[in-house]
Order: C-alpha cells, then structure tokens, then sequence
C-alpha cells in the first residue's frame, strides 16, 4: 500500500496521494496546481498511474490542481454534487464509493465550511478537508457556509465514526500531521461545547479576515471543465437534440464510460455498452475490445459520460489509436437528461 501525504508551504494545504501498490493506479486528494509537478515526479518515482483526482470543496485559499492534473494525465475529476464547478468528471453524493485498483473511498457529505463540502473515509483513515481540523475546524462565514450545518456534520456524522480513525485535515498551521476521532472529540477547543447554538455563536464570534487569495482562487477554481468546443468544431460530436441518429443501432454504437455507481445512480441511454473509462486504453489499442467492435460492425462510437469530460478525452484516444469514426455526446448525461432525453436502467 502507498500512502503520502504532501505538503505546500505558501497556503498550508496537505494532499494526499493513495495507491494500492507500486506500478498501479492512484488516487490523489486535494492537489495545489503550484505543486502539480512534483505530484508528476512523484507519480513516475513510483510508477503509479493517476486515475482520479478529488477535491473536498471549492478553495478559495489555493487554485485546485484537478484541471491541471486532468490535462496531464486523462484522470477522472472528482468533486461533490452540490459543487458550482462548470464541469467535472464524475460528481459524488453522500454515501458513494469511489473505486480504482485495491481502493474503495467513501463519500461523506459534509457541508458547514462551504455548502458542497465532503469528507473521504478510506478504511480507518478521515481525509477531512476543511470540515475537521486537527484542534479546530474550518470557518463557516463565506461560499454558502453555515455554522449550524458544521456541527451537525461534525457532530453527528465524524464523531460517530470508530475513536481510532485516523483525521488528516486538509490544512494545518501549527506542525501537526494527523489526530483521531477520539483525539479531536476529547482536545478539540472548537467540540467543547454543550449545543448546536452554542457552537453556531462561536463560529459566527471568529471574525475572520477573508483568504489572502480568495478573490483569485475561487473564480479559478469554479471554472476547470475541459473545453469540449474544439472538439464540437472538429465535427466529432452529437448534442441530445440528435437522439434519433445515435440511437440508430444499424449505424451508432453509444458507449458508457462511467462507472457502475454511476450508472446505478443515474441511469443509461438504452441500447448503449459499458466500457469504463479506466479501461479505455486497453480498449481503444489495436486489438482492444472497442477497436475491434468498430472494424466489425462498421459503426460510429459515440462516447458518453456524466458531463462530456471523460468522453471528450476519449474521443482524441480513439482517434490516435485509429478509430477515425469516433465521437461524443456533449454534455454528457446532464445535457441528455435536461434536453428530456430518456434514461433507463442498467441490467
């Protein structure tokens, strides 16, 4: 198992970087796009091939590395459905698993710091972000942020999790590098009180002066989605508004590239195959299952994915490893579903 935690000086965030073994796929959480290439050293020191990238919430104290890690490597951005970004990958609820090689991360709703704020529990270790920190906890006065819903998902979500679970906070400002639940419930300053109401007069008692880079980093950081214009100009994409044509079977093969969770979650266009994007380079390669299914049947691929990001970078994949036919759906599922395209579910 590999396991980092990383560290940048000038805003005082951590990031974590997860993987099941050497030479394998990984995961990162909270990259700082100032630190963007040492997280790329450090991927091909141990021979890891990043597959996700997440974020806890919105930052207005860094600009996020998701878009630049994204651009670097074809992983799958990862954030909260509650998020105002314009575009990422996959988007997760309360509850969800996110999955790769070894590796399952839970998602926990979490908001209080900013309304689309999560948590991620991998085994017995508590990637916080700014929800929980070690002996405090995150302000609650800007980007939607409510001290009332903090404490409700402090105290009533975290702190019922078993007291050995390990707490790595997405910031720290005075040397320390992990707690406990059971650490934080009997030490943290922030927990010791008797109510919500007396924990919401607090936080509303701090007055604090906004992030240094704040007026920078939220608008950067509200906007990472991967253009899907050019490819639109390039003629290689279908809008909902062309229903009739892609689901014409005899002439378009509609491909899945999400995961199963999200195909649970928010179903499938009929007549569609699933090929995960994980495994689209294998599939696209001369040989690869995708590859093969386009020689034979002499039909168009046409990719699809949450919000056309993943289906985007597919599209030049399959071009580059020959398949000249192929296309995607812009927008993706959210464009499909709101343009009253019908979704059903997967067998």
């Amino acid at each position: 198992m590999i396991f980092r935690q990383l560290f940048d000086f000038q805003t005082w965030t951590y990031t974590y970087l997860i993987a099941s073994r050497r030479g394998g796929e990984a995961v990162i959480i909270d990259p700082v796009l100032d630190r963007v290439e040492r997280y790329m050293q450090l991927l091909e020191e141990l021979d890891l091939k990043l597959v996700k990238a997440l974020d806890t919430h919105v930052h207005a104290d860094h600009i996020t590395g998701l878009g630049a890690l994204r651009d670097r490597t074809q992983c799958v951005t990862v954030m909260s459905d509650k998020s105002q970004v314009d575009v990422v990958s996959m988007r997760v609820a309360d509850g969800d698993m996110i999955e790769l090689e070894g590796i399952s991360i839970k998602t926990l709703y979490t908001p209080g710091h900013t309304d689309d704020s999560v948590c991620f529990l991998w085994d017995d270790k508590l990637f916080s972000g700014d929800t929980l920190f070690i002996r405090g906890s995150g302000r609650t006065d800007f980007q939607h942020g409510d001290p009332g819903d903090q404490y409700d998902s402090i105290f009533n979500k975290l702190l019922t999790l078993p007291d050995d679970t390990l707490v790595y906070p997405g910031h720290d400002y005075k040397g320390d590098t992990v707690s406990t639940i059971a650490e934080e419930r009997a030490y943290n300053p922030r927990l010791q009180v008797a109510s919500r109401e007396e924990y919401i007069q607090q936080m509303n008692d701090l007055h604090l002066d906004d992030p240094k880079m704040m007026d920078v980093a939220v608008p950067a950081n509200l906007s990472i989605g991967l253009s899907q214009d050019e490819i639109e100009e390039l003629g290689w994409s279908y809008s909902p508004g062309d229903s009739q044509i892609l689901q014409n079977s005899d002439t378009h093969l509609l491909v899945d590239l999400r995961d199963n969770n999200e195909r649970e979650n928010h179903g499938i266009i009929a007549g569609s195959i699933h090929a995960p994007y994980a495994d689209l380079s294998d599939n696209v390669r001369v040989g690869g299952m995708l590859n093969e299914l386009a020689k034979a049947t002499g039909k168009q691929l046409v990719f699809y994915c949450a919000y056309g990001e993943r289906s985007a970078m597919a599209v030049r994949a399959a071009r580059d490893a020959g398949i000249d036919g192929a296309a995607h759906l812009k927008g993706g599922v959210d464009a499909w579903r709101a343009a009253g395209g019908a979704l059903g579910k997967p067998t």
